[in-house]
């Protein structure tokens, strides 16, 4: 069973993140929370196995311009995709799977371009323009923090 401790700990997670929406299930007790009022349902769910995994959810990650012109490679103004939560950074949806895009992918906006686990949920991280992607800053299955740089990509 969840202790104090642990419900303030997702309650500050969901806080940070600023999440609309997030529920968890462990041990017989569900947790849901929803932006603009708090729901906290604690009574036992029903007797069903636990899932593996949870349906993916959908994140727009931040794309910002590099801060130092200078930075950007071959002198181009690169655009970089950041993480958005703390997680677990996967390339592909599955380990046999391809990965979702590898250097001098075009991309296009609403592409998924990884999947960052985060507290057994799936969240498919994806561009908010359309580009090239010109570098990969992580490995499969390396954690992540918020704002570390997953990828760069020239604009197009």
């Amino acid at each position: 069973m969840m202790n104090l401790d642990e419900i303030r700990q997702i309650l500050d997670m969901v806080r940070e993140h600023e999440l609309a929406e997030f529920e968890l299930e462990q041990d017989g007790v569900k947790l849901r929370l929803r932006k603009g009022g708090v729901v906290v349902a604690t009574a036992p769910a029903l007797a069903m196995p636990a899932v593996a995994a949870a349906p993916a959810a959908t994140v727009a990650a931040p794309v910002a311009a590099p801060a130092n012109p200078a930075a950007a490679e071959d002198g181009l103004e690169l655009a970089v995709v950041t993480a958005p939560i703390v997680g677990t950074f996967y390339r592909s949806p599955s380990p046999d799977a391809p990965s979702f895009v590898e250097v001098g992918t075009r991309v296009k906006q609403g592409q998924t371009l990884c999947i960052i686990e985060a507290m057994k949920l799936m969240n498919e991280i994806e561009a908010e323009h359309d580009g090239e992607v010109v570098k990969i800053y992580v490995e499969n299955g390396q954690p992540v923090q918020y704002g570390d740089r997953l990828f760069a990509f020239k604009r197009s």
